[in-house]
């Protein structure tokens, strides 16, 4: 009798470890310039009425080609990640 054991597989290891992009969804955009996160998306990225967002660019060919919303929070956090050992070495010299 031989044992199989179960593999992840490749995508699901670097989704779970270190995260990927992936459409969620095709939102429109109303007359006022709002859009409707999908009800399952905010809740998966606990999303409530009130949270503040970062909104961030990116361009292209003097073009914008991508726009990324960013939980404040989280941006907090990953600014203090990419500066904290920078600022730490500054201050060590």
């Amino acid at each position: 009798m031989t044992k199989t054991r179960s593999r992840k597989s490749p995508r699901r290891n670097q989704t779970e470890e270190t995260g990927c992009c992936k459409v969620e969804s095709i939102v429109g955009i109303d007359d006022r310039g709002q859009l409707v996160l999908p009800k399952e998306l905010r809740d998966r990225a606990k999303v409530k009425a009130g949270d503040k967002m970062a909104v961030v660019s990116w361009e292209k060919g003097g073009e914008v080609c991508c726009i990324v919303m960013i939980k404040a929070d989280g941006l907090t956090k990953m600014v203090a990640d990419m500066l904290g050992p920078i600022m730490k070495d500054i201050t060590e010299k």
